[in-house]
């Protein structure tokens, strides 16, 4: 195994399909890594414990990468760590540096002159946008719309526009607790002949991904309270 490299390391989108998503190579990399940058501590450790490596967690190094870390603080972090030590990356869920903070640790590694090396792994994002059937050509991630509901309108109006007039696209997320109201959101300032697709659960047994005008999910709503979604407009 290669010394010194930042490993970006994806992690599950749904328990227990590790031996489903994951190349051996992951495994491998996780087996001889000791110092992590992750984004939530007891989702790494378990999801490293999934891999049934024989690694001993107590043994390993792990630092917190959340959306409130400052690029300053990073080199303190590590401050121990052998220049020629191996360190990993770990989001939550899916892959770091996507939709999550992990790009702050990418940026430092390239600003040391360390090797960069991305595993291959399930990003949610990626799935959905295959699954839609909408252009894959042209396609934009807009992460997180606003909380504020006028606000939210707005900017789906804006996506909207983008993806039926431009040809763009739309990929966008929800907190699963919001997911309904997103939902609502969309129901409600939508053109009805817009096209969404809806990626809920992907990779677990029972997720599932359909696309349907606004007007045809309106007349079957689904409950999509507390299931990670990905939704996606386009043409």
């Amino acid at each position: 195994m290669a010394e010194g490299i930042l490993y970006l390391i994806p992690t599950v989108l749904a328990p227990d399909t590790q031996d489903a998503v994951l190349p051996p190579l992951v495994r491998e990399v996780v087996q001889h890594t000791q110092y992590y940058w992750v984004e939530n501590l007891r989702t790494a450790r378990r999801f490293i414990s999934s891999l049934r490596t024989g690694v001993v967690i107590d043994t390993l190094h792990f630092e917190i990468l959340d959306k409130r870390s400052k690029a300053d603080t990073l080199a303190e972090q590590l401050a121990t760590v052998p220049p020629d030590a191996s360190i990993g990356i770990m989001s939550e869920a899916g892959c770091p540096g996507i939709a999550d903070p992990g790009a702050l640790a990418v940026r430092w590694a390239h600003e040391q002159g360390r090797k960069v090396v991305p595993l291959t792994g399930p990003s949610s994002i990626v799935l959905a946008l295959m699954a839609s059937g909408f252009q894959g050509q042209r396609f934009a991630f807009e992460g997180y719309l606003p909380i504020d509901a006028a606000e939210r309108g707005k900017r789906l109006r804006q996506l909207e526009q983008r993806a039926t007039r431009e040809g763009q696209t739309q990929i966008f997320m929800e907190t699963p607790y919001r997911n309904q109201a997103m939902l609502q959101t969309l129901l409600h300032v939508g053109h009805p002949q817009t096209l969404l697709c809806i990626a809920c659960n992907l990779t677990a047994p029972d997720g599932w991904v359909r696309t349907k005008t606004l007007e045809a999910w309106k007349a079957e709503l689904p409950n999509l309270h507390k299931l990670p979604c990905i939704f996606v407009m386009g043409e």
